[in-house]
C-alpha cells in the first residue's frame, strides 16, 4: 500500500504541473487573436462588429438566427481581402506609373487609328467620285465623236465607190475620144502614185516610175 501511495503522490505532483502542449496552444491562440485585432477582423465578445468595419462603403448588416453577419460588395473572405490589400500596398510607385502611362498610350493610339481610318475612307470616296466623273466625261466625248463620224458617213456612205465610178467613167469617155499620144496618160489616171497610200506588200516603185516616164514622154510609133 505504501508503494501505491508513493506512485499516487508522484502522479499528483505531475498533474499539478502545467501541461506544455496546452500552454503552447493557448499562446498561439493569443497571438492569432492579437493579429486579428490589429487587422480589424475580430469580433467583440458582445457579438458586435467594430465601428471601422460597420462604416465601410457598400456594407450592409444582416441578422440571421440571432447571429450577426456583415455583407459587403468586396471579397467575403477575410484572408483574400488582406492579400488584396497587401498586393496593392506592395506595388511600387514606378510600376503603377508605368501602367497608367501604358493605358494612356494605348488610348491615344486607338484614337489616332480611328482618325486615320476616317480620313482614308473620306479620301477613297473622293477619289472614286473623281474617277467616275472622268469616266463619264470620256464616255460622253466618245459618244459625240462617234455621232459626228456616223453623220459624216451617212452623208457620203459610198464616197470611195462614187470616186472609183467617176474615174472609170472618165476613162471610158477618154477611150471613146481617143487621140494619139494620150494612151499612157489615161493609164496613169487609174494609178495611185502616192507611196503612203499604197497597201501592197510588193515593191512597185519601179513600175510606178516607168508609168510616170511613159506619161511624160510617150513612145513614138
Amino acid at each position: 500500500m505504501a508503494e501505491f501511495d508513493v506512485f499516487g503522490s508522484v502522479g499528483n505532483g505531475v498533474s499539478a504541473e502545467e501541461d506544455p502542449a496546452a500552454a503552447f496552444l493557448a499562446q498561439q491562440e493569443s497571438e492569432i487573436a492579437g493579429i486579428e485585432n490589429d487587422e480589424g477582423f475580430s469580433i467583440l465578445d458582445s457579438g458586435e462588429l467594430p465601428m471601422s468595419l460597420q462604416a465601410g462603403d457598400g456594407a450592409s448588416d444582416t441578422v440571421m438566427n440571432g447571429d450577426f453577419y456583415q455583407e459587403t460588395n468586396g471579397p467575403t473572405d477575410g484572408y483574400a481581402a488582406i492579400s488584396h490589400a497587401d498586393r496593392l500596398q506592395a506595388e511600387p510607385e514606378s510600376i503603377r506609373k508605368w501602367r497608367e502611362e501604358q493605358r494612356s498610350r494605348l488610348e491615344m493610339l486607338d484614337a489616332n487609328s480611328k482618325k486615320q481610318e476616317s480620313e482614308w475612307k473620306e479620301k477613297a470616296s473622293k477619289e472614286l467620285e473623281e474617277w467616275y466623273a472622268r469616266q463619264d466625261e470620256l464616255l460622253q466625248k466618245t459618244k459625240a465623236n462617234n455621232r459626228v463620224a456616223d453623220e459624216a458617213f451617212y452623208k457620203q456612205p459610198f464616197a470611195d465607190v462614187i470616186g472609183y465610178v467617176a474615174a472609170e467613167e472618165a476613162f471610158v469617155s477618154d477611150v471613146e475620144e481617143t487621140s494619139p499620144g494620150t494612151e499612157w496618160e489615161r493609164v496613169a489616171r487609174l494609178c495611185d502614185f502616192n507611196p503612203k497610200s499604197s497597201k501592197q506588200t510588193k515593191d512597185v516603185s519601179r513600175m510606178r516610175s516607168v508609168l510616170i516616164t511613159l506619161k511624160q514622154s510617150p513612145l513614138v510609133h
